[in-house]
Protein backbone atom coordinates (compact mmCIF):
# COMPACT_ATOMS: atom_id res chain seq x y z
CA UNK A 1 0.00 0.00 0.00
CA UNK A 2 1.66 3.19 -1.17
CA UNK A 3 1.70 6.22 1.07
CA UNK A 4 2.13 8.37 -2.03
CA UNK A 5 -1.40 7.62 -3.21
CA UNK A 6 -3.93 8.62 -0.53
CA UNK A 7 -6.82 7.06 -2.49
CA UNK A 8 -5.33 3.62 -1.87
CA UNK A 9 -5.83 4.18 1.84
CA UNK A 10 -9.59 4.75 1.42
CA UNK A 11 -11.82 1.72 2.05
CA UNK A 12 -14.70 2.01 -0.38
CA UNK A 13 -16.20 -1.37 0.52
CA UNK A 14 -16.48 -1.78 4.28
CA UNK A 15 -19.02 -4.28 5.71
CA UNK A 16 -17.91 -5.33 9.21
CA UNK A 17 -21.37 -6.78 10.01
CA UNK A 18 -21.03 -9.23 7.10
CA UNK A 19 -19.46 -12.36 8.72
CA UNK A 20 -17.78 -13.53 5.53
CA UNK A 21 -16.30 -10.11 4.77
CA UNK A 22 -15.20 -9.65 8.38
CA UNK A 23 -13.43 -13.01 8.52
CA UNK A 24 -11.73 -12.81 5.15
CA UNK A 25 -10.83 -9.12 4.97
CA UNK A 26 -12.23 -6.85 7.63
CA UNK A 27 -10.66 -8.18 10.80
CA UNK A 28 -7.04 -7.84 9.67
CA UNK A 29 -7.56 -4.28 8.40
CA UNK A 30 -9.40 -3.24 11.57
CA UNK A 31 -6.69 -4.79 13.76
CA UNK A 32 -3.94 -2.94 11.91
CA UNK A 33 -5.73 0.39 12.37
CA UNK A 34 -6.39 -0.35 16.04
CA UNK A 35 -2.78 -1.22 16.88
CA UNK A 36 -1.47 1.85 15.08
CA UNK A 37 -4.02 3.98 16.90
CA UNK A 38 -2.96 2.72 20.34
CA UNK A 39 0.57 4.24 20.53
CA UNK A 40 -0.70 7.49 19.03
CA UNK A 41 -3.31 7.72 21.78
CA UNK A 42 -0.83 6.67 24.48
CA UNK A 43 1.45 9.57 23.50
CA UNK A 44 -1.53 11.93 23.54
CA UNK A 45 -2.33 11.01 27.14
CA UNK A 46 1.32 11.34 28.13
CA UNK A 47 1.54 14.87 26.72
CA UNK A 48 -1.84 15.81 28.22
CA UNK A 49 -0.74 14.92 31.73
CA UNK A 50 3.00 15.73 31.55
CA UNK A 51 2.42 19.34 32.51
CA UNK A 52 1.44 18.34 36.06
CA UNK A 53 4.90 16.80 36.54
CA UNK A 54 6.66 19.86 35.08
CA UNK A 55 4.70 22.35 37.20
CA UNK A 56 5.66 20.49 40.38
CA UNK A 57 9.34 21.28 39.69
CA UNK A 58 9.15 24.91 38.51
CA UNK A 59 9.68 26.47 41.93
CA UNK A 60 12.64 24.22 42.60
CA UNK A 61 14.51 25.56 39.57
CA UNK A 62 13.82 29.22 40.34
CA UNK A 63 10.49 30.22 38.82
CA UNK A 64 8.77 32.54 41.32
CA UNK A 65 5.15 31.66 40.62
CA UNK A 66 2.52 31.75 43.37
CA UNK A 67 0.68 28.65 44.53
CA UNK A 68 -2.48 29.91 42.85
CA UNK A 69 -0.61 30.42 39.56
CA UNK A 70 0.79 26.89 39.75
CA UNK A 71 -2.69 25.50 40.44
CA UNK A 72 -4.04 27.13 37.30
CA UNK A 73 -1.12 25.80 35.26
CA UNK A 74 -2.01 22.31 36.50
CA UNK A 75 -5.72 22.73 35.79
CA UNK A 76 -5.58 24.31 32.33
CA UNK A 77 -4.63 21.17 30.35
CA UNK A 78 -7.76 19.43 31.64
CA UNK A 79 -9.95 22.38 30.67
CA UNK A 80 -8.48 22.81 27.20
CA UNK A 81 -8.34 19.05 26.55
CA UNK A 82 -11.99 18.57 27.47
CA UNK A 83 -13.06 21.53 25.34
CA UNK A 84 -11.01 20.41 22.34
CA UNK A 85 -12.66 17.00 22.55
CA UNK A 86 -15.99 18.62 21.71
CA UNK A 87 -14.58 19.70 18.34
CA UNK A 88 -12.35 16.68 17.77
CA UNK A 89 -15.29 14.30 18.18
CA UNK A 90 -16.75 15.47 14.84
CA UNK A 91 -13.54 15.69 12.77
CA UNK A 92 -12.95 12.06 11.73
CA UNK A 93 -16.04 11.82 9.48
CA UNK A 94 -15.13 15.21 7.98
CA UNK A 95 -11.37 14.79 7.41
CA UNK A 96 -10.84 11.03 7.66
CA UNK A 97 -9.26 9.02 10.47
CA UNK A 98 -5.88 8.54 8.79
CA UNK A 99 -5.26 12.23 8.08
CA UNK A 100 -6.57 13.44 11.41
CA UNK A 101 -4.63 10.86 13.45
CA UNK A 102 -1.44 11.97 11.70
CA UNK A 103 -2.10 15.70 12.10
CA UNK A 104 -3.32 15.50 15.69
CA UNK A 105 -0.31 13.40 16.74
CA UNK A 106 2.13 15.81 15.09
CA UNK A 107 0.42 18.67 16.96
CA UNK A 108 1.80 17.14 20.17
CA UNK A 109 5.22 18.43 19.10
CA UNK A 110 4.08 21.96 19.98
CA UNK A 111 3.86 21.40 23.76
CA UNK A 112 6.72 18.85 23.76
CA UNK A 113 9.17 21.29 22.15
CA UNK A 114 7.70 24.31 23.93
CA UNK A 115 8.17 22.78 27.38
CA UNK A 116 11.76 21.84 26.59
CA UNK A 117 12.60 25.38 25.51
CA UNK A 118 10.64 27.34 28.13
CA UNK A 119 11.97 25.62 31.25
CA UNK A 120 15.56 26.41 30.21
CA UNK A 121 14.90 30.16 30.20
CA UNK A 122 14.59 31.56 33.78
CA UNK A 123 12.99 34.74 32.45
CA UNK A 124 10.19 32.95 30.58
CA UNK A 125 7.02 34.94 31.38
CA UNK A 126 3.99 33.38 33.00
CA UNK A 127 1.79 33.81 29.92
CA UNK A 128 4.09 31.47 27.98
CA UNK A 129 3.54 28.76 30.57
CA UNK A 130 -0.22 29.40 30.38
CA UNK A 131 -0.04 28.93 26.60
CA UNK A 132 1.95 25.71 26.99
CA UNK A 133 -0.49 24.40 29.59
CA UNK A 134 -3.35 25.03 27.17
CA UNK A 135 -1.34 23.40 24.36
CA UNK A 136 -0.96 20.23 26.43
CA UNK A 137 -4.73 19.94 26.04
CA UNK A 138 -4.08 18.95 22.42
CA UNK A 139 -3.28 15.51 23.83
CA UNK A 140 -6.57 15.40 25.69
CA UNK A 141 -8.51 16.29 22.56
CA UNK A 142 -7.05 13.37 20.61
CA UNK A 143 -9.03 10.80 22.60
CA UNK A 144 -12.38 11.85 21.13
CA UNK A 145 -11.25 11.57 17.52
CA UNK A 146 -9.33 8.34 18.15
CA UNK A 147 -12.33 6.59 19.70
CA UNK A 148 -14.67 7.91 17.03
CA UNK A 149 -12.34 6.59 14.34
CA UNK A 150 -11.91 3.08 15.77
CA UNK A 151 -15.67 2.72 16.33
CA UNK A 152 -16.22 2.68 12.56
CA UNK A 153 -13.95 -0.33 11.98
CA UNK A 154 -15.59 -2.98 14.17
CA UNK A 155 -18.90 -4.88 14.15
CA UNK A 156 -21.28 -4.43 17.05
CA UNK A 157 -20.29 -7.76 18.64
CA UNK A 158 -16.64 -6.67 18.94
CA UNK A 159 -16.96 -2.89 19.18
CA UNK A 160 -16.92 -2.74 22.97
CA UNK A 161 -13.70 -4.72 23.26
CA UNK A 162 -12.00 -2.77 20.46
CA UNK A 163 -12.85 0.57 22.05
CA UNK A 164 -11.72 -0.75 25.42
CA UNK A 165 -8.35 -1.81 24.00
CA UNK A 166 -7.80 1.50 22.24
CA UNK A 167 -8.79 3.55 25.26
CA UNK A 168 -7.25 1.31 27.88
CA UNK A 169 -3.79 1.14 26.33
CA UNK A 170 -4.12 4.83 25.46
CA UNK A 171 -4.86 5.64 29.09
CA UNK A 172 -1.61 3.89 29.96
CA UNK A 173 0.09 7.04 28.70
CA UNK A 174 -0.60 8.62 32.10
CA UNK A 175 1.26 5.87 33.94
CA UNK A 176 4.06 5.70 31.37
CA UNK A 177 4.56 9.44 31.74
CA UNK A 178 4.43 9.37 35.56
CA UNK A 179 7.01 6.58 35.56
CA UNK A 180 9.31 7.89 32.81
CA UNK A 181 9.50 11.63 33.49
CA UNK A 182 11.01 11.37 37.01
CA UNK A 183 13.73 9.20 35.47
CA UNK A 184 14.64 11.33 32.45
CA UNK A 185 14.69 14.67 34.29
CA UNK A 186 17.46 13.47 36.59
CA UNK A 187 19.48 11.92 33.75
CA UNK A 188 21.48 13.98 31.29
CA UNK A 189 21.11 11.51 28.45
CA UNK A 190 19.97 14.23 26.03
CA UNK A 191 22.17 16.98 27.49
CA UNK A 192 24.53 17.30 24.50
CA UNK A 193 21.51 18.12 22.33
CA UNK A 194 19.09 20.05 24.52
CA UNK A 195 21.21 22.09 26.88
CA UNK A 196 22.56 22.38 30.38
CA UNK A 197 20.85 21.19 33.55
CA UNK A 198 19.01 23.47 35.95
CA UNK A 199 20.03 23.75 39.58
CA UNK A 200 17.21 22.59 41.86
CA UNK A 201 17.08 23.79 45.46
CA UNK A 202 14.85 21.85 47.85
CA UNK A 203 15.53 23.43 51.23
CA UNK A 204 19.26 22.94 51.73
CA UNK A 205 19.41 20.06 49.26
CA UNK A 206 20.98 20.99 45.93
CA UNK A 207 20.71 18.84 42.80
CA UNK A 208 20.68 19.05 39.01
CA UNK A 209 17.61 18.55 36.85
CA UNK A 210 17.19 18.33 33.09
CA UNK A 211 13.53 19.40 33.24
CA UNK A 212 13.55 19.97 29.47
CA UNK A 213 13.72 16.20 29.06
CA UNK A 214 10.10 16.00 30.27
CA UNK A 215 9.16 17.50 26.91
CA UNK A 216 11.96 16.46 24.60
CA UNK A 217 11.85 12.76 25.45
CA UNK A 218 8.56 12.37 23.54
CA UNK A 219 9.67 13.95 20.25
CA UNK A 220 11.08 10.86 18.44
CA UNK A 221 8.10 8.75 19.53
CA UNK A 222 5.61 11.35 18.32
CA UNK A 223 7.25 11.51 14.90
CA UNK A 224 7.42 7.71 14.60
CA UNK A 225 3.77 7.27 15.60
CA UNK A 226 2.59 9.95 13.16
CA UNK A 227 4.53 8.33 10.30
CA UNK A 228 3.01 4.94 11.17
CA UNK A 229 -0.49 6.47 11.10
CA UNK A 230 0.08 8.07 7.70
CA UNK A 231 1.58 4.94 6.16
CA UNK A 232 -0.55 2.24 7.77
CA UNK A 233 -4.02 3.56 8.61
CA UNK A 234 -7.15 3.78 6.47
CA UNK A 235 -10.12 6.04 5.88
CA UNK A 236 -13.59 4.55 5.47
CA UNK A 237 -15.51 6.14 2.60
CA UNK A 238 -18.92 5.35 4.11
CA UNK A 239 -17.92 7.10 7.35
CA UNK A 240 -17.74 10.50 5.69
CA UNK A 241 -20.21 13.05 7.06
CA UNK A 242 -20.56 16.78 7.56
CA UNK A 243 -20.73 18.46 10.93
CA UNK A 244 -24.40 19.30 10.30
CA UNK A 245 -25.31 15.64 9.81
CA UNK A 246 -23.49 14.65 13.01
CA UNK A 247 -24.90 17.53 15.05
CA UNK A 248 -28.22 15.69 15.27
CA UNK A 249 -26.79 13.93 18.35
CA UNK A 250 -27.34 17.12 20.35
CA UNK A 251 -31.06 16.40 20.02
CA UNK A 252 -30.71 12.82 21.27
CA UNK A 253 -31.50 12.44 24.95
CA UNK A 254 -29.29 9.36 25.13
CA UNK A 255 -26.29 11.49 24.20
CA UNK A 256 -26.77 13.57 27.34
CA UNK A 257 -27.52 10.57 29.55
CA UNK A 258 -24.33 8.84 28.44
CA UNK A 259 -22.39 12.08 29.02
CA UNK A 260 -23.62 11.97 32.62
CA UNK A 261 -22.60 8.35 33.11
CA UNK A 262 -19.22 8.80 31.42
CA UNK A 263 -18.50 11.79 33.63
CA UNK A 264 -18.80 9.30 36.49
CA UNK A 265 -16.38 6.79 34.96
CA UNK A 266 -13.75 8.57 32.86
CA UNK A 267 -14.21 11.84 34.75
CA UNK A 268 -13.31 9.94 37.91
CA UNK A 269 -10.34 8.22 36.25
CA UNK A 270 -8.72 11.40 34.96
CA UNK A 271 -9.72 13.46 38.02
CA UNK A 272 -8.33 10.94 40.48
CA UNK A 273 -5.19 10.62 38.33
CA UNK A 274 -4.60 14.35 38.74
CA UNK A 275 -5.53 14.54 42.43
CA UNK A 276 -4.17 11.26 43.81
CA UNK A 277 -0.50 12.28 44.34
CA UNK A 278 -1.36 15.61 45.95
CA UNK A 279 -4.05 14.05 48.14
CA UNK A 280 -1.65 11.35 49.34
CA UNK A 281 1.00 13.95 50.06
CA UNK A 282 -1.45 16.15 51.96
CA UNK A 283 -3.07 13.46 54.10
CA UNK A 284 -0.03 11.23 54.60
CA UNK A 285 3.02 13.53 54.33
CA UNK A 286 5.31 10.87 55.78
CA UNK A 287 4.82 8.76 52.64
CA UNK A 288 6.77 9.37 49.42
CA UNK A 289 3.66 9.56 47.24
CA UNK A 290 5.41 10.02 43.88
CA UNK A 291 6.79 6.49 43.93
CA UNK A 292 3.24 5.11 44.16
CA UNK A 293 1.27 7.64 42.10
CA UNK A 294 1.59 5.87 38.75
CA UNK A 295 -0.02 2.67 40.05
CA UNK A 296 -3.53 4.12 40.20
CA UNK A 297 -3.74 5.18 36.53
CA UNK A 298 -1.95 1.96 35.57
CA UNK A 299 -4.63 -0.17 37.22
CA UNK A 300 -7.43 1.93 35.72
CA UNK A 301 -5.99 1.73 32.21
CA UNK A 302 -5.35 -2.00 32.45
CA UNK A 303 -8.87 -2.62 33.74
CA UNK A 304 -10.31 -0.74 30.79
CA UNK A 305 -8.19 -2.59 28.25
CA UNK A 306 -8.78 -6.05 29.69
CA UNK A 307 -12.49 -5.99 30.54
CA UNK A 308 -14.18 -4.77 27.35
CA UNK A 309 -15.16 -8.35 26.52
CA UNK A 310 -17.15 -8.58 29.75
CA UNK A 311 -19.52 -5.87 28.56
CA UNK A 312 -19.74 -7.42 25.09
CA UNK A 313 -20.76 -10.71 26.72
CA UNK A 314 -23.05 -9.58 29.56
CA UNK A 315 -24.21 -6.16 28.38
CA UNK A 316 -22.65 -2.83 29.26
CA UNK A 317 -25.75 -1.66 31.13
CA UNK A 318 -25.45 -4.55 33.62
CA UNK A 319 -21.72 -4.01 34.15
CA UNK A 320 -22.25 -0.25 34.58
CA UNK A 321 -24.79 -0.90 37.35
CA UNK A 322 -22.23 -2.78 39.42
CA UNK A 323 -19.47 -0.32 38.55
CA UNK A 324 -21.21 2.60 40.23
CA UNK A 325 -22.23 0.54 43.26
CA UNK A 326 -18.60 -0.56 43.65
CA UNK A 327 -17.36 3.02 43.28
CA UNK A 328 -19.76 4.27 45.95
CA UNK A 329 -18.48 1.51 48.24
CA UNK A 330 -14.89 2.51 47.39
CA UNK A 331 -15.54 6.11 48.40
CA UNK A 332 -16.93 4.81 51.68
CA UNK A 333 -13.70 2.89 52.23
CA UNK A 334 -11.63 6.02 51.49
CA UNK A 335 -13.66 7.95 54.06
CA UNK A 336 -13.04 5.23 56.65
CA UNK A 337 -9.32 5.19 55.84
CA UNK A 338 -8.90 8.91 56.62
CA UNK A 339 -10.58 8.71 60.00
CA UNK A 340 -14.28 9.11 59.26
CA UNK A 341 -16.68 7.45 61.67
CA UNK A 342 -14.02 7.35 64.39
CA UNK A 343 -11.56 5.09 62.58
CA UNK A 344 -7.79 5.42 62.83
CA UNK A 345 -6.27 6.86 59.63
CA UNK A 346 -4.61 4.13 57.58
CA UNK A 347 -2.46 4.76 54.51
CA UNK A 348 -2.66 1.09 53.53
CA UNK A 349 -6.46 1.17 53.43
CA UNK A 350 -6.44 4.60 51.76
CA UNK A 351 -4.15 3.39 48.98
CA UNK A 352 -6.03 0.11 48.52
CA UNK A 353 -9.36 1.95 48.37
CA UNK A 354 -8.11 4.26 45.64
CA UNK A 355 -6.70 1.33 43.66
CA UNK A 356 -10.18 -0.23 43.93
CA UNK A 357 -11.69 3.01 42.62
CA UNK A 358 -9.22 3.22 39.73
CA UNK A 359 -9.97 -0.38 38.74
CA UNK A 360 -13.72 0.22 38.62
CA UNK A 361 -13.35 3.46 36.68
CA UNK A 362 -11.52 1.44 34.02
CA UNK A 363 -14.23 -1.24 33.92
CA UNK A 364 -16.87 1.49 33.74
CA UNK A 365 -15.08 3.34 30.96
CA UNK A 366 -15.29 0.17 28.87
CA UNK A 367 -18.89 -0.66 29.79
CA UNK A 368 -20.33 2.80 29.09
CA UNK A 369 -18.71 2.96 25.66
CA UNK A 370 -20.03 -0.53 24.87
CA UNK A 371 -23.53 0.73 25.66
CA UNK A 372 -23.55 3.61 23.16
CA UNK A 373 -23.73 1.65 19.88
CA UNK A 374 -26.21 -0.80 21.42
CA UNK A 375 -28.46 2.05 22.53
CA UNK A 376 -28.41 3.82 19.17
CA UNK A 377 -29.08 0.63 17.23
CA UNK A 378 -32.00 -0.14 19.50
CA UNK A 379 -33.40 3.37 19.09
CA UNK A 380 -32.89 3.79 15.35
CA UNK A 381 -36.08 1.98 14.21
CA UNK A 382 -38.08 4.49 16.26
CA UNK A 383 -36.06 7.46 15.01
CA UNK A 384 -36.11 6.37 11.34
CA UNK A 385 -39.24 4.20 10.93
CA UNK A 386 -39.40 4.62 7.14
CA UNK A 387 -35.72 3.96 6.44
CA UNK A 388 -34.33 0.68 5.17
CA UNK A 389 -31.92 -1.44 7.19
CA UNK A 390 -28.73 -0.19 5.54
CA UNK A 391 -29.69 3.45 6.09
CA UNK A 392 -30.51 2.79 9.73
CA UNK A 393 -27.22 0.98 10.26
CA UNK A 394 -25.16 3.78 8.73
CA UNK A 395 -27.01 6.43 10.74
CA UNK A 396 -26.60 4.38 13.92
CA UNK A 397 -22.86 4.00 13.44
CA UNK A 398 -22.46 7.69 12.60
CA UNK A 399 -24.41 8.88 15.62
CA UNK A 400 -22.70 6.36 17.91
CA UNK A 401 -19.28 7.63 16.87
CA UNK A 402 -20.34 11.23 17.47
CA UNK A 403 -21.77 10.38 20.90
CA UNK A 404 -18.61 8.43 21.84
CA UNK A 405 -16.53 11.49 21.02
CA UNK A 406 -18.82 14.07 22.60
CA UNK A 407 -19.37 12.10 25.83
CA UNK A 408 -15.59 11.72 26.11
CA UNK A 409 -15.36 15.51 26.02
CA UNK A 410 -17.85 16.00 28.83
CA UNK A 411 -16.24 13.22 30.86
CA UNK A 412 -12.83 14.87 30.57
CA UNK A 413 -14.03 17.86 32.58
CA UNK A 414 -13.72 15.57 35.59
CA UNK A 415 -9.99 16.20 35.30
CA UNK A 416 -10.66 19.73 36.49
CA UNK A 417 -13.73 19.26 38.69
CA UNK A 418 -12.39 16.53 40.98
CA UNK A 419 -9.09 18.22 41.97
CA UNK A 420 -11.00 21.48 42.38
CA UNK A 421 -13.56 19.87 44.71
CA UNK A 422 -10.80 18.26 46.77
CA UNK A 423 -9.05 21.64 47.00
CA UNK A 424 -12.21 23.49 48.05
CA UNK A 425 -13.08 20.82 50.61
CA UNK A 426 -9.59 20.98 52.14
CA UNK A 427 -9.71 24.77 52.22
CA UNK A 428 -13.18 24.94 53.79
CA UNK A 429 -13.03 22.07 56.28
CA UNK A 430 -9.39 20.98 56.50
CA UNK A 431 -10.18 17.57 55.00
CA UNK A 432 -11.51 15.93 51.82
CA UNK A 433 -14.63 14.44 53.44
CA UNK A 434 -17.10 16.88 51.85
CA UNK A 435 -15.76 16.19 48.36
CA UNK A 436 -15.87 12.44 48.94
CA UNK A 437 -19.50 12.58 50.10
CA UNK A 438 -20.39 14.52 46.95
CA UNK A 439 -18.71 11.82 44.86
CA UNK A 440 -20.60 9.07 46.67
CA UNK A 441 -23.95 10.80 46.10
CA UNK A 442 -23.10 11.28 42.43
CA UNK A 443 -22.19 7.61 41.93
CA UNK A 444 -25.46 6.52 43.53
CA UNK A 445 -27.34 8.89 41.22
CA UNK A 446 -25.56 7.19 38.29
CA UNK A 447 -26.85 3.83 39.54
CA UNK A 448 -30.39 5.22 39.45
CA UNK A 449 -30.03 6.85 36.03
CA UNK A 450 -28.50 3.76 34.43
CA UNK A 451 -31.22 1.52 35.91
CA UNK A 452 -34.06 3.83 34.90
CA UNK A 453 -33.02 4.14 31.26
CA UNK A 454 -31.06 0.98 30.45
CA UNK A 455 -30.78 -1.59 33.25
CA UNK A 456 -34.38 -2.39 34.17
CA UNK A 457 -36.20 -5.24 32.42
CA UNK A 458 -38.64 -2.90 30.67
CA UNK A 459 -35.96 -0.51 29.37
CA UNK A 460 -35.30 0.08 25.67
CA UNK A 461 -32.51 -2.52 25.80
CA UNK A 462 -34.62 -5.23 27.48
CA UNK A 463 -38.31 -4.51 26.92
CA UNK A 464 -40.46 -5.39 23.91
CA UNK A 465 -38.09 -5.02 21.00
CA UNK A 466 -38.66 -2.61 18.18
CA UNK A 467 -38.06 -3.78 14.59
CA UNK A 468 -34.49 -4.82 13.94
CA UNK A 469 -32.24 -2.07 12.71
CA UNK A 470 -31.32 -4.34 9.79
CA UNK A 471 -34.90 -5.23 8.96
CA UNK A 472 -36.97 -3.56 6.32
CA UNK A 473 -39.09 -0.60 7.37
CA UNK A 474 -42.56 -1.63 8.47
Amino acid sequence: MSAANPARHVLTDWRPEDPEFWTSTGRSIASRNLWISVPNLLLAFAIWMVWSMVVAKLKLIGFAFTTDQLFWLTALPALSGATLRIFYSFLVPILGGRLWTTVSTLSLLVPAIGIGVAVQQPDTPYWVFVALALACGLGGGNFASSMSNISFFYPKAEKGNALALNAGFGNLGVSVMQFLVPVVIVAGAFAPVVGAPQVALDGEFRSELWLQNAGFVWIPFIIAAAVAAWVGMNDIASAKASFASQAVVFKRKHNWIMCYLYLGTFGSFIGFSAAFPLLMNTLFPEVNSLQYAFLGPLVGAAARALTGWVSDKFGGEHVTHWVFLAMAAGVGAVLYSIGAWGAEPSFTLFFASFIWLFAWTGIGNASTFQMIPAIMRSDMPRLMPQADGATRLKASDMESAAIVGFSSAIGAYGGFVIPKLFGESLKATGGPETALLIFMAFYLSCVAVNWAFYGRKTSMLHGPQQPSILGAAQ
